[in-house]
């Protein structure tokens, strides 16, 4: 597990040595042509799939706690279920954010 997080951490670190580069990239993404349009392509759908894989882990991981919590203690469903919504919503909302990233990195296609 422990080789796993350090993968996962360096992965994700070295995401920022590129950024300087897509920032001068940005005005030439807005003129994208040929092979250009393909790649923005490619980063919305990444962009799609990682915010919907998250939120499905995220959900169901919540859902089973919730419901876990409830099998225990049937009393409490009020407690539970209440907390439950607001925090699907706000995963949801993740999604739905992720959604609208795809659509402005799309736009430069239309």
């Amino acid at each position: 597990m422990k080789k796993y997080t350090i993968a996962l951490a360096t992965l994700l670190a070295s995401a920022s040595v590129f950024a300087e580069e897509a920032a001068t990239h940005t005005a030439a993404a807005a003129t994208a042509t040929g092979s250009d349009k393909g790649m923005l392509a490619i980063a919305a759908a990444l962009c799609m799939g990682v915010a919907v894989l998250g939120g499905t882990f995220s959900q169901g991981k919540a859902a089973s706690a919730a419901l876990d919590g409830i099998a225990r203690n049937p009393a409490a469903q009020d407690k539970i279920f209440t907390p439950m919504l607001l925090s699907l919503a706000l995963i949801e909302s993740l999604v739905i954010l992720g959604f609208l990233v795809a659509f402005v990195k799309i736009g430069g296609l239309l």
